[in-house]
């Protein structure tokens, strides 16, 4: 073969060592190669694609070439009468593939060997592995018998004993406490539930404090926020304008749907579709505000259909992403460039949701018949005492929502050539990717039919997805990371079997969604100890093996829930309006046109002004920056896993926030006042924050800085210290004495375990 030289040969040497799997898998081994380096040009994209030659299918990589008919692309058995591995291994630089002029790195010498013995093993191709349904999964012997509690165990533990690991001992129970809490209920355990949990003896103990914790209304408040993310959840409707929207009553029932432990079938399959379920309810109307929560325009001027195609766009991309775990949004102006979607399947799925009665600009900025579009739904105080008892409906006035309704007459659909509104392809009707599952005609052709064909049993996606989603929830990290992407170029699932299992399993149990938070909680896996050892940090540094437990930092919402609930500062109040605490003058003023009702920021005051995190407004112009600077979703669009970074913003946001500040005063004074010692107030304030009883060098540490403040603090700068924040500070109080606390205060609030769930 020309072209072949030195540098295969001294690449095959340098290989030598690696670990080559005896049997190369298509899915796991050479398709991430290809999806990589070749599928741009040879792939499912007909537009890009180039030499007639797609290597995603057999047919065509085993074809002749159809520009040298005495060649093939791949010979099954033979590498060396493959025109890939010649291409892939040639020194010449006109014939080399990946072409040097497309930027794609070449392969390395352990992908070119792994292609080699691929293709000396017959080059058997397989169907993508998210796109054939989960089988039950026999559980996994394991060595160790004693440590597994539940089946999540034995397949954690049988990946870990293959790469020789040894899974972690259970973390104590100031530190699995504070796990539960902020997993289950988005709030700190309070001394309460600290000193009951920990006088606790009985074998059950962890059990029974799973099932309070999931049995508070809290529970569907922090199951409620991730869905939030799901559903591009706001408060205004975006673009310049901005206006005010609301939709907050949906956001209501997502909570009471958790709360009741609604099947995951009824939470899809209303959301989608409750409009048209027969005889339906008004909560199962109310529910279809889902797929209403996309961006609207009040803007005078626009092109109306221009406008009403990106509202089905953006629910088509939303289902996509948020329910199914795939990137269906990249079939919009073409065929899909790496996964076997069609542009033309991609209109089929949104001609699913392109009848819905609605305009692109309905009407511009105006008052309270703005908050809403139709179609829509309207909420009456009878509603909310008879039916809609979970909505916090907190006035007398006029209460809509933006739902779905299909219009009387059917909307036909085209593709849209390049993804323009006013370029029409094709005819197409209701249908879905058939790489996926055909669309049964037995369904009906609405959105209805689509809820069916979502959970039908055939279906490979649903319910990989969805734990997938809950395990990221857990454990910071999904079993398939790339939780929004299920396709080819998406992350490989870290165990295919667990999470399988965990598919099947919760399929035959329901749907069930405390049944699944239940099971991973009470897992030994999700019980072991977040210490990591220097060799688990060398060889498995992102715990993809879970042979530790999760330390991940918490989300912004939970932050501030944090900081209000440690301080005593935090209204319980479930649901009802979104807020505005405080916020940097000014933010809002520049970002819209000056109307409407959120033309400039009108900050709360009372007890709304200690709402949960979830519950301040976000406006998508100018979303809350205390939340921005810790990765919270702007909600413009679906978002399925938060970006995770860390900036001096963050740090400097926890030392100055006026809610920071006002907690450390407020919780200051509230131990100053006991009467006790100042240890006692310190390793009081310290189990509040951090959750657990401090050590003997921290109470040092923290009770010499305590007396430093005492002696240093002037009246003036205690003045200005006990000044932030509008909560009254009690009467009579020494103001140098709180104001040293308060700096003691904030200082384990900066810690960084205060703000990082262990």
């Amino acid at each position: 073969m020309t072209g072949i030289g030195a540098c295969h040969s001294s690449s095959e040497k340098s290989i030598a060592s690696e670990d080559i799997p005896d049997v190369v898998s298509y899915n796991y081994n050479i398709r991430p190669i290809l999806s990589d380096k070749c599928f741009k040009c040879h792939g499912p994209d007909a537009n890009k694609r180039k030499a007639n030659l797609r290597l995603d299918i057999p047919e065509s990589a085993y074809a002749a070439l159809k520009d040298d008919p005495s060649l093939h692309a791949l010979v099954p058995g033979d590498p060396g009468a493959s025109e890939l591995y010649r291409r892939i291994t040639t020194s010449d630089s006109s014939e080399m593939m990946p072409e040097p002029k497309s930027n794609l790195k070449r392969l390395s010498p352990y992908e070119v060997a792994l292609i080699k013995k691929w293709i000396k093993q017959g080059a058997k191709y397989e169907k993508h592995w998210a796109f054939v349904p989960p089988e039950p999964q026999p559980v996994p012997d394991v060595k160790d018998k004693a440590w597994p509690k539940n089946e999540i165990d034995h397949f954690v533990l049988n990946k870990m004993e293959q790469k020789g690991f040894a899974p972690n001992p259970e973390a104590d129970k100031e530190r699995l406490l504070k796990r539960l809490c902020f997993d289950l209920n988005g709030l700190p355990p309070d001394i309460a539930l600290m000193n009951k949990f920990l006088a606790d003896k009985s074998p059950n103990a962890y059990e029974k404090i799973v099932d309070e914790l999931m049995a508070r209304p809290q529970y569907g408040e922090k199951m409620a926020l991730h869905w939030m993310d799901v559903a591009r959840y706001a408060d205004s409707h975006g673009y310049q304008d901005d206006n005010y929207r609301t939709q907050w009553p949906w956001r209501d029932w997502v909570i009471h749907a958790y709360n009741e432990n609604l099947s995951y079938k009824d939470f899809i399959t209303w959301q989608l579709a409750g409009d048209l379920i027969p005889n339906h309810t008004e909560e199962q109307l109310l529910a279809t505000g889902f797929n209403r929560n996309h961006k609207i325009t009040e803007e005078g001027g626009v092109i109306d259909e221009e406008y009403r195609v990106a509202y089905v766009t953006d629910r088509t991309n939303t289902f996509g992403k948020g329910i199914m775990g795939i990137t269906l949004e990249c079939a919009h102006c073409h065929d899909h460039k790496f996964d076997p979607f069609s542009q033309k399947e991609y209109y089929s799925v949104f001609a699913f949701f392109n009848s819905v009665k609605e305009a692109g600009l309905q009407s511009t900025v105006g008052g309270p018949e703005t908050y809403a579009k139709r179609p829509m739904m309207q909420i009456s105080n009878s509603d909310v005492k008879n039916i809609l008892k979970f909505i916090n409906k907190q006035d007398t006035g006029r209460l809509i929502v933006s739902v779905m309704g299909d219009s009387e007459v059917y909307r036909r659909t085209y593709v849209l050539k390049r993804g323009n509104y006013d370029t029409h392809g094709d005819e197409v009707f209701p249908g879905t990717p058939k790489s996926i599952l055909a669309f049964d005609p037995k369904y009906p052709k609405n959105r209805l039919g689509l809820a069916e064909w979502v959970f039908d049993d055939k279906n490979p996606l649903t319910a990989r997805v969805l734990v997938n989603q809950m395990w990221g929830e857990f454990f910071g990290r999904g079993i398939v990371k790339t939780e929004g992407d299920f396709g080819s170029q998406g992350e490989l699932p870290s165990n295919q079997p667990l999470l399988d299992w965990l598919a099947v399993d919760f399929k035959t149990h329901g749907w069930d969604m405390k049944r699944l938070v239940k099971e991973i909680v009470m897992s030994a896996t999700y019980r072991q100890s977040a210490v990591i050892t220097p060799d688990k940090l060398k060889n498995d540094p992102d715990n993809v093996l879970l042979s530790r437990g999760p330390r991940n930092r918490l989300p912004a919402e939970f932050i501030r829930d944090m900081v209000l609930a440690s301080s005593g500062l935090l209204n319980k109040t479930i649901g009802g309006p979104s807020v505005n605490p405080y916020q940097p003058a000014g933010l809002w003023e520049s970002t819209t046109s000056g109307r409407g009702q959120l033309a400039s920021y009108r900050q709360v005051h009372g007890p709304n002004l200690y709402r949960r995190g979830m519950y301040t407004l976000i406006k998508r112009t100018s979303p809350p920056v205390e939340m921005a600077i810790f990765d919270a979703s702007n909600r413009d669009q679906c978002e399925v896993q938060r970006l995770k970074t860390n900036t001096p913003l963050q740090a400097l946001e926890m030392e100055n926030d006026p809610t920071m500040l006002e907690a450390a005063r407020v919780l200051a004074a509230k131990v100053v006042l006991e009467n006790n010692q100042p240890k006692d107030k310190i390793s009081e304030a310290f189990r509040r924050i951090i959750c657990r009883k401090p050590t003997e060098k921290e109470m040092s540490i923290l009770v010499s800085y305590y007396q430093d403040q005492l002696q240093t603090m002037t009246e003036k700068n205690a003045d200005k210290l006990i000044s932030v924040g509008e909560f009254p500070n009690p009467a009579g109080i020494d103001k140098i004495t709180q104001a040293a606390m308060m700096k003691v205060i904030d200082t384990i609030y900066n810690l960084e375990e205060a703000i990082t769930k262990t």
